[in-house]
């Protein structure tokens, strides 16, 4: 297999690790383990990273890679593009959606609500929730504009999700929003899109007043 080769298929399992949430704040990804790990060279690791890099899931930092470490005024810019994007996007998924992709939501929803004061489960199911609504997005280019600044919102979403009232507002945005999906009612949807953006950004900067 060519290098480049190598590069697509590493890049794409990161890229769905990030997604899913499996990259905590903490965590650094480093080439030479990821390529001991995966039984390729370095080089193709770094390159794949590199990539990660430039589209926004990662940032560069002396003992690795690491997601997005956020300045205010980033975190803003983040959420104004939420609001201006992802509203629509839930609009076309209510339209769209399958009943594959409904099952999908239910059964990453289902994790979330079972999850009580494990964390660690309710960061997965709830990111479960967002890919397969992502999912359903079938315009690609908006899907992977979306996408594209995942790792801001995993930052935040990790700031946040160990405060049990941001849990209680997320379960519920999460569950009236698969409503809206089910009913097909994309305007119903879009609402409570920006509302939840809105939740989040509040929650967001009260949990870093008492920090």
């Amino acid at each position: 297999m060519s290098r480049t080769s190598h590069r697509t298929r590493i890049h794409e399992a990161l890229r769905l690790r990030l997604l899913r949430g499996e990259v905590g704040p903490d965590a650094r990804l480093v080439d030479h383990a990821i390529a001991a790990e995966l039984g390729v060279s370095r080089m193709p690791v770094r390159e794949a990273l590199m990539q990660l890099v430039s589209e926004g899931y990662l940032e560069s930092t002396s003992r690795g890679f690491a997601l997005p470490n956020l300045s205010p005024d980033r975190i803003a810019e983040v959420f104004t593009l939420r609001r201006l994007l992802e509203p629509h996007a839930v609009t076309c998924v209510a339209r769209d959606r399958t009943g594959d992709d409904l099952a999908g939501m239910r059964a990453s929803l289902e994790v979330a609500e079972r999850a009580g004061a494990d964390v660690a489960s309710f960061h997965r199911g709830s990111e479960a929730f967002r890919n397969a609504w992502l999912g359903a997005v079938r315009n690609g280019e908006l899907r992977h504009a979306i996408q594209r600044y995942s790792g801001q919102v995993q930052s935040v979403r990790f700031a946040t999700l160990p405060d049990p009232a941001a849990r209680l507002t997320i379960i519920g945005g999460l569950q009236a929003l698969l409503h809206a999906f089910e009913a097909q009612d994309g305007p119903r949807a879009a609402d409570l899109m920006l509302r939840f953006i809105y939740d989040a950004e509040t929650a967001y900067h009260r949990i870093e007043e008492r920090s």
